[in-house]
Parts: structure tokens; C-alpha cells; sequence
């Protein structure tokens, strides 16, 4: 296994890492709307929420050396489904290829956050 690690993306708010390379695929953890540089949640909005998501996505896609469309499925968990139409207007200006997905609502979502995304991307 490979870790995958980058200043771009917020570091891990716990025990866990930003993500892992092993046998052909990338695997991340879960992105919250973070600022990578202060730690601070960004925006109020599920599309404010959501744009910083795939930012941090993206950082951590690159660090892994693929992009977006590498990505062979995601796992999204927003705190409203009613945020779900909205979210998908941000989510389907990164994911043009349209991976597999599971979206899910959640009770509560770390530091409150509207959404997190995490993705399975080969390599």
C-alpha cells in the first residue's frame, strides 16, 4: 500500500489518513467542506459546501496521480436530502464520466458540514 498525503487537502480531523493506493486503485477518505490551510469549514451553502468538497477531492485525486475521471465510484452523505438537487448541479461539473454512486442523508456530519464525498479511482 501506497499513502497518499497532500498540504492541498485538509488533513485527517482524526485517526485516519487522506487516502491509499493498493492493487490498482486509489481509495480516499471522506472530504468535508474544509479550508486546507486553516482548517476552517468553508461556506454556508450546500454549493459553497459542495465546490470545496471537490476541490479537496481533486487535490487528493492529484497527489494520487489520476483525476476525475478515473474515478470508478463515489460515496456522498449530504446532512438534508433536500440539498440533493443542488448537490448534484456542483457534482456533475466534476464527475462527467458519471461513476458509481451512493448518496445517502446522515443524522450529522463532522463539524456540522452540509456533505461528504469519498471516491474509488483506478490508478
Amino acid at each position: 500500500m501506497k499513502l497518499v498525503n497532500t498540504p492541498d487537502a485538509p488533513a485527517a480531523i482524526g485517526p485516519y489518513s487522506q487516502g491509499f493506493i493498493t492493487n490498482g486503485f486509489f481509495f480516499s477518505s471522506g472530504q468535508v467542506p474544509l479550508d486546507p490551510a486553516t482548517g476552517a469549514v468553508v461556506g454556508t451553502t450546500i454549493e459553497e459546501q459542495t465546490e470545496q468538497v471537490m476541490k479537496n477531492l481533486g487535490a487528493l485525486l492529484s497527489a494520487a496521480g489520476v483525476s476525475y475521471e478515473n474515478v470508478v465510484k463515489t460515496t456522498c452523505f449530504l446532512a438534508d436530502m433536500g440539498d440533493f438537487g443542488k448537490f448534484n448541479e456542483i457534482y456533475a461539473k466534476y464527475f462527467t464520466g458519471k461513476p458509481a454512486r451512493s448518496c445517502v442523508a446522515v443524522k450529522t456530519l463532522p463539524k456540522n458540514v452540509l456533505c461528504e464525498v469519498e471516491v474509488i479511482a483506478e490508478v
